[in-house]
C-alpha cells in the first residue's frame, strides 16, 4: 500500500518505519530540511530502541523515503497520516494550527481519492474540522477523514507498534474502513482487535486512556506521601493492590511525577475539552494538581535535609529524561528539580545515557554534564536519582561512597529496596518508604568545609 506520513517527529517516524517494515511503500514528509537530510543518510533524529535498525533496513530496501515536498510526498499515496504537533495553548487546550494548515494545503493538491488519517492526539471533533477545511476546495468524493490515535510508549514504541494490544480506528466511511483494516491486518495476526468506531469516540479514547493512566500514577504518588506520614511501606501497598486482577500491576509505581510528550499535554487538553462542553472534570483537574505537587517533593526532601540552605552545595543527578530508554525531556521532573536547586544556590552535575544533549540545548552551561554516572558524583554532597535507567539499578556503592562528600542518596524512583540500603552506610530517602539511617542527619551539624566521610561518622 502507498502511504504518506506528514511529520517526522516521534510518532511520525515510528509510524512510517513500522509500516515500511511490513512491506508498504512509505513517503515521509517534513518541512525541516536538516532533519530530512539526516533521515536520508539513515540517521534517526530521536533515540528509540530498535528504530535505527528498522530505519536502516527499510531505507536500503527503498520502502521508506523522505522529502520536504508535500506534493511529491502525497502524490501516489492511498492513505495520508497527519503526525503533526498539537502543542498545548495558553489554556491547556490542544493547538490545531499545524493540523488545519496542512489540511488546507492538501485541499489544493489532492486530485484522487485519499484517506486522511489524524494520527496526532487531537481534541474531540477534529476529524470534522479537518474535513471541513478539505471540503473548501475538494469534492467530498475525494477524501475521507479518519481518527487513528497512537498508543505508543516511549522506550518500547517499535514493539508497541509492531505488536499492538489493540488498534482504534474512527470512521463512518465503509471505503476508509476497508483500507484501514487491510493496512493493519499484518499487525494483529495473533488476534488482538482492531476496534472500529465513530471519529469522535476514537478521539476521546486516546485522551481517556492517557488520563486514566496518569490518574493511576498520581493516586500512587498520593498513597506514597500518605505512607511516609503513616509509617507504611508503599512497596508493599503497591504489591498488595496490584495483585487484585481488577486493578492490575501496571502504572502503580510512585515517584517524582509523570512527564513526557503525552500525559501532561493530554490530561490538560481533556480538562479543557470538559470546560468547552460546560463540564467540570474534577478528577482530571486533581490529577494535574497532584502531579504538579509531586514534582516538588524531591526538592523539599533535599531542602529539609540540608536545613533549607543549599548555597555552595553540589548535587549529582542521575537521570534527566522523563523516563528510561528515551532522550525525551519534555515535562521531565528532573528539569524542575534542577531549576529548584539552582535557584537555591546549589550546583548540579548531571548524567543521563541519552538525554544530555537535549538538556544542554535547553540549559547550556548552567549545570555540569558528566562523562558517566560515577563522574557525576565527584565532589557532590548527595546523589539524587530521578530517572530509573537500568545501569543505575546495581551500581558500585563503594565507589559511590568514596566519590560523594556525604553518604547521602535521594531516590526519586525507589530504584533500591529499603532492605538493601539498610545494609549500607548511607542516609537513604525515597518515595513512600521509611528513611534509612536517619541518624546520619543529626551528625551533619558541623562545619561544611570537610567532607563527611573524613569525619568518621559512619555506623
Amino acid at each position: 500500500m502507498q502511504l504518506a506520513i506528514i511529520g517526522t517527529g516521534y510518532v511520525g517516524l515510528v509510524t512510517g518505519t513500522c509500516f515500511a517494515e511490513t512491506g508498504n511503500d512509505v513517503m515521509c514528509i517534513d518541512i525541516n530540511e536538516e532533519k530530512i537530510n539526516l533521515l536520508k543518510a539513515g540517521k534517526s533524529p530521536i533515540y528509540e530502541p530498535g528504530l535505527d535498525v528498522l530505519l536502516e533496513r527499510n531505507i536500503k530496501e527503498n520502502r521508506i523515503r523522505f522529502t520536504t515536498s508535500l506534493k511529491e510526498g502525497i502524490e501516489k499515496a492511498d492513505i495520508i497520516f497527519l503526525a503533526l504537533p498539537t502543542p498545548p495553548g495558553k489554556d491547556g487546550s490542544a493547538d490545531l494550527q499545524y493540523v488545519l494548515n496542512v489540511a488546507g494545503e492538501l485541499s489544493q493538491i489532492i486530485t484522487s481519492y485519499k484517506v486522511i488519517v489524524n494520527k496526532s492526539t487531537v481534541p474531540v471533533g477534529t476529524a470534522e474540522k479537518v474535513a471541513h477545511v478539505l471540503a473548501q476546495k475538494l469534492d467530498a468524493s475525494l477524501f475521507d477523514v479518519v481518527s487513528n490515535p497512537e498508543f505508543l510508549r516511549e522506550g518500547v514504541a517499535v514493539e508497541d507498534f509492531l505488536k499492538p494490544d489493540r488498534v482504534v480506528v474512527g470512521t463512518t466511511s465503509e471505503k476508509a474502513r476497508k483500507l484501514m483494516d487491510e493496512l493493519y491486518q499484518p499487525f494483529v495476526r495473533q488476534g488482538n482487535p482492531v476496534y472500529f468506531m465513530d471519529e469522535r469516540s476514537a478521539e476521546m479514547t486516546k485522551y481517556a486512556a492517557n488520563a486514566y493512566l496518569a490518574m493511576r500514577i498520581s493516586f500512587m504518588n498520593e498513597m506514597a506521601n500518605l505512607c511516609e506520614k503513616a509509617g507504611a511501606n508503599v512497596d508493599w501497598v503497591r504489591i498488595g493492590i496490584g495483585s487484585d486482577n481488577r486493578i492490575g500491576k501496571r502504572f502503580l509505581f510512585p515517584g517524582v511525577g509523570y512527564g513526557g510528550s503525552c500525559f501532561p499535554k493530554d490530561v490538560q487538553a481533556l480538562s479543557q475539552i470538559a470546560v468547552q462542553h460546560d463540564y467540570e472534570f474534577q478528577l482530571v483537574n486533581t490529577v494535574v494538581n497532584v502531579n504538579n505537587r509531586q514534582k516538588t517533593m524531591l526538592g523539599k526532601k533535599i531542602k529539609e535535609f540540608f536545613g533549607n540552605d543549599l548555597s555552595g552545595r553540589t548535587f549529582a543527578i542521575w537521570g534527566l529524561a522523563f523516563k528510561p530508554e528515551t532522550d525525551d525531556i519534555r515535562e521531565a521532573p528532573a528539569l524542575e528539580l534542577i531549576n529548584e536547586l539552582l535557584q537555591a544556590g546549589a550546583k548540579v552535575k548531571a548524567y543521563d545515557p541519552e538525554a544530555m544533549p537535549n538538556v544542554k540545548g535547553m540549559l547550556g552551561d548552567k549545570i555540569t554534564y558528566a562523562a558517566n554516572q560515577y563522574d557525576a558524583l565527584e565532589g557532590a554532597d548527595a546523589l539524587v536519582i530521578v530517572t530509573e535507567w537500568s545501569e543505575f539499578r546495581n551500581p558500585d556503592f563503594t565507589r559511590i561512597e568514596a566519590s560523594l562528600n556525604l553518604p547521602v542518596i535521594f531516590d526519586g524512583r525507589n530504584v533500591y529496596t529499603v532492605e538493601k540500603m539498610e545494609e549500607r552506610a548511607f542516609y537513604y530517602e525515597s518515595i513512600g518508604r521509611k528513611i534509612v539511617h536517619e541518624q546520619i542527619r543529626s551528625r551533619l551539624e558541623i562545619p561544611a568545609a570537610a567532607p563527611l566521610r573524613e569525619r568518621n561518622i559512619h555506623d
